[in-house]
């Protein structure tokens, strides 16, 4: 699973430092597009996570089947899979709202994962909206971010956010969160967070928002 995954290259990472070790563990540089049907209603998420390269070197061990250095995507298939299908429990670290009502995501599809020229993992996939599909015209939010705050995310620096298919006078702007002060990084430790009450929701403060408008 992607926990077990996310687990080993935490471990590693941590080294001798062990518990005393701050939160995040794992870091993610994020591209995501909202998709619209023909009756002008968002009906997917499209993402595009780039791992670490600690996660990433981690995530690949044992999946190079012939051995020539490189990794497809048909070898890295099964990541792709067990990764996807273990960040369910996550609501898959995305959030949509319209209004007062929660969008809800179906199951991934389209998903696979690709080895870059610099070793880190990407993995794509796409969430179909399930439930609550904002309105035509209507303005909704869509957050990514992890509750744990084990995984930090943060949007690519070019082309982080885009709109496809949507309606001709909508566009999406992305509002990046605070980075954490002084005070609240020394007060990050695995102590810290295992004192925390289950659903504290502790990574919405650093949430990744992409706020779409239609005029």
């Amino acid at each position: 699973m992607m926990a077990k995954r996310i687990l080993a290259a935490a471990l590693a990472s941590l080294g001798v430092a062990g518990a005393a070790q701050a939160h995040p563990h794992v870091y993610v540089t994020a591209r995501s597009e909202l998709v619209f049907g023909l009756d002008g209603r968002m009906k997917a998420v499209r993402h595009a996570w780039t791992f670490d390269d600690m996660f990433s070197s981690m995530a690949v061990q044992g999946l190079d089947a012939n051995g020539d250095g490189k990794y497809s995507r048909e070898e890295l298939a099964p990541l792709a899979e067990t990764n996807v299908t273990s960040l369910d429990e996550y609501k898959f670290f995305t959030f949509g709202k319209a209004g007062d009502k929660r969008v809800s995501f179906a199951q991934p599809v389209d998903y696979w994962a690709e080895s870059g020229a610099d070793g880190r993992v990407t993995l794509h996939f796409t969430l179909p909206v399930k439930d609550a599909a904002p309105e035509k015209g209507q303005p909704f939010r869509v957050e990514v971010y992890d509750p744990s705050y084990f995984v930090a995310f943060e949007f690519a620096k070019d082309n982080p956010a885009k709109l496809d298919q949507a309606p001709a006078n909508c566009g999406v702007a992305l509002e990046r969160p605070p980075a954490p002060d002084a005070g609240q990084q020394q007060k990050l430790s695995e102590s810290y967070f295992s004192g925390l009450s289950p659903g504290a929701n502790f990574g919405a403060q650093f949430s990744n928002t992409l706020l779409v408008t239609c005029k």
